[in-house]
């Protein structure tokens, strides 16, 4: 019988080789970034008509990019964490690694926004001032806690970073549960820390907190993380075959769940504060599944060759930039109203709205690659000096982008 060969991650028995790669998880990426793209380019224009409504309806559905990259990050980064415990300079290594990662685009992109736009005078967006005169929240990321306060998107073209700021927050203190707390504690931590966030999603919709407040605030997005924490932690331990062939299975469970729950509040708009939390939970259940059964595809598998497809792991490389940008971006070009011009020039609101998210689109791609190779990639080359991360790991972890969880039902 020929031996399976599976993608499992480095530090569980059978694990991979230290100079391994799964290039799959690029691609997991991929789709991350793919489904958050239809959501500010095209779930965020106006419908005029019919077809218009369900496209942009459907396109909305996208917000749930944002789980998948959260679900991805928590089985990315405890799989780093848990790798490297007991190794020597295990908490500078990580930070420094994240800081180098995250930190110089991210500081780059304030900069420009806040301190050099303002030079162009006529030009410089006015919507832009509003944000400028929060920046005491923006910097040390504290965007979504802004946001929460507010209980809207308050930050004009910097709103979407309020994922940053979840990751942030993640960052600084998972290690230290990773490092003191034993496998079958940690598992506990990430299966009690998930339930918590679940039922505090929905206390806090009963009290009365906008939906927008409840997703952007770091304990209610912790369902995510760590359902990717407890995958990760598992796939290194003696459950990881079991885990590989519950998988496939699960996915079409959690899918179908998912597919009740949507369809049960858009015909009766009913107990919203119950049944959107909850979906939002299955939806991580989902992708997660979904993480594991890519991982130990066969390399002849199809979801492997979808995964692996060229075009999936291109927009997971570059899916950090195109996250930071894309947002600004899809916010200038709603700033100055172009989908109304667009359609006056082409004869079409739908032909305007689709030329413009194509534009929109090459565009943050572009932008992205030549801020990868031509300025983030001289910090990256400096991680080599703090240690090598788990090969499973990939490219860099992308954040996430704005939801819009008020325009789906």
């Amino acid at each position: 019988m020929r031996k399976r060969a599976t993608a499992g991650p480095r530090g569980s028995a059978g694990g991979r080789r230290p100079d391994s790669h799964v290039p799959v998880l690029d691609g997991v990426r991929g789709l991350a970034i793919i489904l958050v793209l239809f959501v500010h380019f095209i779930g965020d224009a106006q419908p005029y008509n019919a077809f218009e409504r369900l496209l942009m309806k459907a396109s909305n559905y996208g917000v749930y990019g944002v789980d998948l990259f959260f679900v991805l990050s928590g089985y990315l980064i405890t799989g780093i964490l848990y790798d490297s415990r007991g190794s020597s300079h295990y908490f500078r290594n990580f930070y420094m690694r994240r800081i180098l990662r995250i930190f110089p685009l991210y500081y780059a992109v304030l900069f420009v926004l806040f301190f050099v736009l303002p030079l162009a005078g006529p030009l410089y967006p006015a919507a832009l001032e509003e944000s400028s005169r929060h920046q005491p929240w923006i910097w040390p990321y504290g965007v979504n806690l802004f946001i929460a306060q507010r209980g809207s998107w308050a930050l004009p073209y910097v709103s979407h970073f309020w994922s940053l700021a979840v990751e942030e927050h993640f960052y600084l203190l998972w290690p230290v549960v990773v490092g003191i707390a034993s496998r079958n504690t940690l598992l506990k931590i990430c299966a009690g820390c998930a339930l918590f966030s679940l039922v505090l999603r929905m206390a806090l919709s009963f009290a009365g907190l906008n939906e927008i407040s409840t997703q952007v605030l770091t304990p209610c997005r912790l369902d995510a993380l760590c359902i990717g924490g407890f995958l990760a932690v598992a796939s290194r331990s003696d459950a990881r075959e079991r885990l590989a062939r519950m998988a496939r299975p699960a996915t079409l469970l959690f899918a179908a769940a998912i597919l009740v729950f949507s369809t049960w509040t858009a015909a009766t708009h009913s107990l919203l504060a119950v049944f959107h939390p909850i979906r939002g939970f299955v939806v991580a259940l989902f992708f997660g599944a979904l993480l594991i059964v890519c991982v130990n595809a066969e390399p002849g598998d199809r979801i492997a060759r979808i995964f692996g497809h060229r075009a999936m792991r291109f927009f997971g490389k570059y899916s950090y930039g195109i996250y930071v940008f894309h947002g600004i971006i899809a916010y200038a070009l709603g700033d100055y109203q172009t989908e109304n011009i667009v359609a006056a020039w082409v004869g079409s609101h739908l032909g305007a709205v689709l030329l413009q998210a194509a534009v929109g689109v090459t565009l943050s791609i572009a932008v992205s690659v030549l801020s990868y190779e031509w300025f983030e990639k001289r910090f990256l080359r400096l991680k080599r000096w703090f240690g090598e991360e788990s090969p499973a790991m990939g490219q860099p972890v992308a954040p996430q982008v704005e939801a819009n969880p008020v325009r789906i039902s």
